[in-house]
């Protein structure tokens, strides 16, 4: 496939182009979250406006059952609920997947309760003009998330957060996502959607209950909370990768694991020889999230040069990518494949 000139030249930026194994797809991480609050409708109608592929909605359990999308249970830095007295006695201190936290989880309200606060944007220094929306958005259920990507034709990429802690409490996530894709009429491998995870043994149960896609989540350092592999090093090992493609459809990997400093990993070719996607995440355009070499200037809320980061990684032959600003990411796509 021929891929067109966008952006700068950057010394990461290979000079051969490895061919994918599917179409890439672009994933709008959290919505178009860069330019909106995250995972909210507002975030993933302008995100499916310009032209995303996918919508991503991470997704979290109420105290009643029910599927909500955010990023993470505690809810303290993407909602207003600190400013509401009545929910004050709700703060407390939990130790999740090994970690204190303080603050507001999702688990302790009510669906109903929690559409009473409103989203604002987790980085409001970085994106003032996203911090411009607080306020305007409530949280979302997953089956209104689904829904609204029914009705504009685009597909969903849900990830269970934190399976093992909500099915340690009583409130798993895995039979609830299939219930509500089941509703939704999509339960084959053909459907556009991909659950992903960054454990392994509730991809390993999700392959018993459902036909659509899996993707392994993994990250250049530690390993799954749930303790069945040493480290997500082990995994992307060949022999590890071979195991994944026993449950899993693709891996979502940290895109720094793409590069060893200015050279190409093995990664993507070795994933591609155990017949798994690859799918990295997640590509943001400010220079503070940007590797040197696409910086510009000192700011580190500027942007930088995010297409030419997203045209070397698709020279590597990866099948579609996570990022914040679904705007580049499909103009960069586009011009790989041709489009016009």
């Amino acid at each position: 496939m021929a891929l067109a000139a966008c952006g700068s030249t950057s010394q990461m930026e290979p000079m051969t182009i490895v061919p994918s194994l599917s179409p890439p797809i672009v994933i709008a991480h959290r919505g178009a979250s860069g330019e909106r609050p995250e995972h909210t409708i507002a975030a993933y109608q302008l995100a499916i406006a310009q032209g995303a592929d996918v919508i991503e909605p991470d997704l979290v359990p109420t105290s009643d059952g029910v599927l909500v999308a955010r990023h993470e249970n505690v809810i303290s830095e993407t909602t207003d609920v600190a400013d509401h007295p009545e929910f004050a006695d709700r703060r407390t201190t939990k130790t999740i997947d090994g970690k204190e936290l303080t603050g507001w989880f999702t688990e302790d309200f009510t669906v109903a309760e929690l559409k009473t606060l409103r989203a604002k944007e987790r980085l409001p220094l970085m994106r003032p003009g996203s911090r411009d929306y607080d306020g305007t958005e409530t949280i979302p259920t997953f089956d209104e998330v689904i829904a609204l990507a029914k009705k504009h034709g685009v597909g969903i990429y849900p990830e269970t957060k934190h399976p093992t802690y909500f099915a340690s409490i009583g409130k798993g996530t895995d039979a609830p996502l299939v219930e509500a894709l089941r509703r939704a009429g999509w339960d084959s491998a053909d459907v556009p959607v991909f659950i992903q995870s960054f454990e392994v043994a509730n991809l390993k149960r999700l392959k018993g209950m459902t036909s659509v896609r899996l993707i392994q989540l993994v990250d250049g350092k530690g390993g799954p909370a749930d303790g069945a592999a040493p480290s997500y090093a082990a995994m992307m090992t060949p022999a590890g990768l071979n195991a994944v493609a026993g449950y899993a459809w693709g891996i979502g990997p940290n895109k720094a694991m793409l590069w060893d400093g200015s050279a190409p990993t093995r990664l993507v070719s070795d994933a591609h020889a155990a017949g798994l996607r690859v799918h990295p995440w997640t590509y943001r355009a400010e220079n503070y999230f940007l590797p040197v070499p696409y910086r510009q200037g000192i700011n580190p809320r500027g942007h930088g040069d995010l297409a030419a980061e997203i045209s070397a990684a698709l020279r590597l032959g990866i099948d579609g990518f996570f990022t914040d600003f679904p705007a580049t990411g499909v103009k960069v796509r586009d011009q790989a494949r041709g489009v016009k």
